[in-house]
C-alpha cells in the first residue's frame, strides 16, 4: 500500500490552517488587546496496514495567553488588564470579554467601549457616570471615583479551565462556560492611563511563514514524487500485459 500521497496530503491540509491563523495574526499586530491564534498539532496512527502510519491531524486552535505591550497613554479613559483577566462588555446575544480596555462615556454618562458596547461591573450591570462631573479615577481593583465619590466599579474576569473560546470581532471573546469574576486582585488589576497592544510578534509570524512555505513546498514535492512513483509502476504493469 502506497502511504506517502495521503500523508503528504494531510500535512498540506495541516499547513493550510496554520497559514490561516499567521495571517490573522499578522493583520491584527495592531489591534488593541487581540490574543493571538496558535494552532496544536497530533499526530494520528493508522494501523489499517502491517505498519503504522501517522498521519498529521487538521490541528486544534487556541489563544495565546501572553500578554500584549503596554502603552502608557494618560488618558483617563483607557485601561489595560494587569495580569490574566478580561473586561467584560455587553455583547448583541449576551456578555463578551476582551482586553481591549480603550473606552468613551457618551451623551447619558453610559461607560462604553470605543465600540459601542457598554463595559460591565463584576456583576454583570452596565456602568454609569456623570458626564458633566469632571475626569474620573480608575484604582487598581477596578473601582471607579468621580468627585471623591465611588460610583461603580470595573469587573475583571478570568475564563474557566479548559473553556474553548470563540472569537467576537477582533479583540473580544466568548467562553463555552461562564466566566470566574475576580474578587482577589493580588495578581491581577486595572492600570488606568494604559492601553494594551496586540500580543502578535510580527517578526516570529514572519519566520513562521518561511518555514511553513519551506514545509508545504516538501510536502508538494512529496505528492509529485509519489503520483510519478504511481504512474511509473502503472505504465509497468500495462507493458507486462
Amino acid at each position: 500500500m502506497q502511504t506517502a500521497l495521503p500523508v503528504a496530503l494531510s500535512a498540506q491540509l495541516a499547513l493550510e490552517k496554520r497559514l490561516d491563523t499567521i495571517a490573522h495574526n499578522v493583520a491584527n499586530a495592531r489591534t488593541a488587546g487581540f490574543r493571538a491564534e496558535e494552532v496544536k498539532f497530533e499526530a494520528l496512527i493508522s494501523r489499517a496496514g502491517s505498519d503504522p502510519v501517522a498521519f498529521a491531524s487538521e490541528g486544534t486552535t487556541y489563544l495565546s495567553t501572553r500578554a500584549g505591550e503596554m502603552t502608557q497613554t494618560g488618558n483617563t479613559l483607557d485601561m489595560a488588564v494587569s495580569g490574566d483577566a478580561f473586561f467584560a462588555i455587553q455583547g448583541p446575544n449576551g456578555p463578551v470579554y476582551t482586553r481591549d480596555g480603550r473606552m468613551r462615556i457618551n451623551a447619558e454618562g453610559a461607560v462604553e467601549t470605543i465600540n459601542g458596547y457598554p463595559i460591565l461591573d463584576v456583576g454583570g450591570a452596565t456602568l454609569q457616570v456623570d458626564p458633566n462631573a469632571g475626569p474620573i479615577a480608575i484604582a487598581r481593583d477596578g473601582m471607579i471615583t468621580q468627585n471623591g465619590a465611588q460610583i461603580g466599579a470595573v469587573g475583571l474576569f478570568a475564563m474557566p479551565p479548559g473553556a474553548n473560546l470563540t472569537r467576537f470581532e477582533n479583540s473580544g471573546v466568548i467562553p463555552d462556560r461562564a466566566a470566574v469574576p475576580i474578587l482577589d486582585f493580588g495578581d491581577v488589576g486595572v492600570m488606568q492611563g494604559f492601553v494594551e497592544g496586540s500580543n502578535v510578534n510580527p517578526v516570529l509570524e514572519i519566520s513562521r511563514l518561511i518555514a511553513l512555505q519551506r514545509a508545504f513546498e516538501s510536502a508538494s514535492n512529496l505528492v509529485q514524487t509519489s503520483e510519478r512513483t504511481l504512474d511509473d509502476a502503472v505504465k509497468n504493469l500495462g507493458n507486462m500485459s
